[in-house]
């Protein structure tokens, strides 16, 4: 019997170094201890169609980061599919997950699974971000990278993440990606994970209702067209544990998540964060203004519920108990129930919904451009709630406690969720 496939490694080192985008990048590696490499990754892939297409050579790029001491490697390798949204690669769920990955000692890596972050192709969101691809930005760098088609993404994952399992010594490895990329994780874990079987968990950030198709050779996804399919619920009888996470601001609009809404399952968990949007702040920081949006983006707190839903994965996914179960939305006549403020009712609740300071949408307002709609809007309070700042304060922290309790929140994040306070 032969081997399954895996990715083959030389490192990159010409060129202007490592293009990969970000608006916060997250914490200073040297500062923490950790090391960043980025390597071609290459092999011959196959592809998940019914038909299968023929198998195709593919020369991508993987970034990885990781403990430069081995002995501070946990073991866990996170392997996220990088975002295409934008026209270039972009790694959201690092930003989200950098002080969880660095304070448990697990590995990264950032695959560019899809054609258009190497060859290049028409952004699905305007952003105003190049799409030339990665062998255009940097050809001396870049250069020699060929991507045969998103009908080959999946398998490129999947041969780059068992390759560097091996070559970590990993014992746990997870799949994380968000928005196009969790479109992609939804057919990843319904129609591939049983013929792979190199993930031992899925955390699935910000996915739209559908799925993404198993492609074609020699073209990209086109997300606008795409994303309207039918509805697709992620299967609930996998063998490994599945973390479904959504903002509010991924229930309705142009990722219309509401229609693919499913309950919890024996390997299955749903999260929905009151009062986050797709993208928010935290994504943003002080490239906010270059967006051009009408209101203050949101400034929700998704991010700390990202690193729980991390941390509750692995220990899943090594056997721990279940990651717990969160309440839906309210949804009461195709609309969000708001509480007296107009902030919307149930979901995971985090400090700035539940000791309000804001009314925080994960909407922007009517007739913003397709960008400012995903990072939803932080409007003033319609009305004063408080008696005093002492009062706000110490109901603030009783939020904090009760989400951390509810594990929502991690205890490792408290004082860093207390200096969100207004």
């Amino acid at each position: 019997m032969t081997d399954p496939a895996r990715a083959s490694f030389t490192a990159l080192t010409s060129g202007n170094g490592v293009s990969l985008m970000a608006a916060n990048a997250g914490p200073d590696l040297d500062a923490v201890e950790w090391v960043q490499s980025e390597t071609t990754a290459a092999g011959t892939a196959v592809s998940y169609a019914e038909p299968p297409h023929p198998p195709a050579p593919y020369a991508t790029r993987v970034v990885v980061r990781r403990p430069a001491d081995d002995a501070a490697f946990s073991g866990t390798l996170v392997v996220e599919w990088l975002n295409v949204s934008s026209g270039s690669d972009a790694a959201p769920d690092w930003t989200y997950l950098a002080e969880e990955l660095v304070r448990r000692g697990h590995a990264w890596a950032g695959v560019s699974a899809q054609l258009i972050g190497v060859e290049g192709g028409a952004a699905a969101v305007d952003s105003g971000a190049g799409t030339s691809g990665l062998k255009a930005v940097d050809p001396e760098r870049y250069g020699a990278l060929s991507h045969p088609g998103d009908a080959y993404a999946y398998d490129i994952y999947t041969q780059v993440a068992r390759g560097l399992a091996a070559d970590l010594g990993a014992t746990c490895v997870l799949a994380v990606g968000e928005s196009q990329s969790a479109f992609a994780l939804t057919t990843y874990v319904n129609d591939v994970h049983d013929r792979t079987r190199v993930f031992d968990g899925f955390l699935v950030h910000s996915r739209p209702g559908s799925a993404m198709p198993l492609g074609e050779p020699g073209q990209g996804i086109d997300l606008a067209v795409r994303i309207d399919l039918a509805p697709t619920p992620i299967r609930d009888d996998t063998d490994v544990p599945v973390i479904i996470v959504q903002t509010e601001g991924d229930l309705f609009g142009r990722i219309a998540y509401l229609r693919a809404r499913q309950p919890d399952a024996a390997q299955l968990r749903l999260w929905e964060v009151a009062g986050a949007a797709h993208a928010d702040h935290f994504q943003i920081g002080d490239f906010e203004t270059f967006l051009g949006c009408p209101d203050p983006v949101n400034r929700g707190q998704q991010a700390y519920v990202v690193r729980a839903a991390l941390r509750w994965l692995e220990s899943w996914a090594r056997g721990g108990a279940p990651a717990p179960s969160a309440p839906r939305l309210s949804v009461v006549d195709g609309a969000f129930e708001l509480d007296a403020v107009g902030n919307v009712v149930g979901g995971v609740r985090t400090p700035v919904v539940d000791a309000p300071a804001d009314v925080l949408s994960g909407y922007a307002a009517p007739g913003a451009s397709p960008i400012c709609a995903l990072f939803g809007r932080t409007l003033p309070l319609p009305h004063p709630v408080w008696a005093s700042h002492e009062d706000y304060l110490a109901a603030y922290a009783v939020a904090t406690d009760a989400a951390i309790e509810a594990g929502f929140v991690l205890a490792e994040d408290r004082d860093a969720v207390l200096a969100e306070a207004r």
